[in-house]
C-alpha cells in the first residue's frame, strides 16, 4: 500500500511527490544507465537514455514481483544540468511513456561524470511491494 502526501500549503510538485508512506517488502535497484541488454547505448540523447534506464529498472524489478508503480523513490544522477533542462519536454514525455502518471519521491543530482563514459544519467530506485 502506498499513500502520497504533499503539504497543502506548499506549491504542487511537478513530476514528483514530496512524501510517501508505504508498507510491504523493500526492493532496492542499483543505478541503471540507458543501455540495452547488450551493454550498448542505442540512444545518444538524454530523453532516449532516460527511457531506456527506466525500462531497465522495470526489468530489474520484475523477478521480485515488483512493478514500476511500486517505486517509492528515484534518485537521478545526471552529467549535464543544462542538457537536462533543455530537453525537459522530451524528458517528461519519455518518463510518462514508461512510468505513466506514477510520480514517486525523486531527487535529481548533477555529477561530474559516471563510470560508463557514454551515459548521460544513472537512476537508482526503491520499490515497496505488498507482502506475499
Amino acid at each position: 500500500m502506498i499513500e502520497l502526501f504533499n503539504p497543502p500549503h506548499w506549491p504542487p510538485p511537478r513530476g514528483y511527490t514530496n512524501a510517501i508512506v508505504a508498507r510491504g517488502d523493500t526492493v532496492f535497484v542499483a543505478g541503471q544507465v540507458g543501455w540495452t541488454t547488450d551493454g550498448k547505448f542505442a540512444a545518444k540523447d538524454f530523453a532516449g537514455q532516460l527511457r531506456q534506464a527506466l525500462i531497465n529498472i522495470g526489468e530489474a524489478l520484475a523477478p521480485s514481483g515488483a512493478k514500476l508503480t511500486d517505486i517509492v523513490r528515484l534518485t537521478w544522477f545526471i552529467t549535464d544540468k543544462a542538457e537536462y533542462l533543455a530537453s525537459i519536454k522530451e524528458v517528461g514525455a519519455a518518463y510518462r511513456d514508461v512510468m505513466g502518471k506514477h510520480y514517486p519521491v525523486m531527487s535529481v543530482v548533477e555529477v561530474k561524470s559516471l563510470i560508463e563514459g557514454d551515459a548521460k544519467l544513472e537512476i537508482e530506485a526503491t520499490a515497496i511491494v505488498p507482502r506475499r
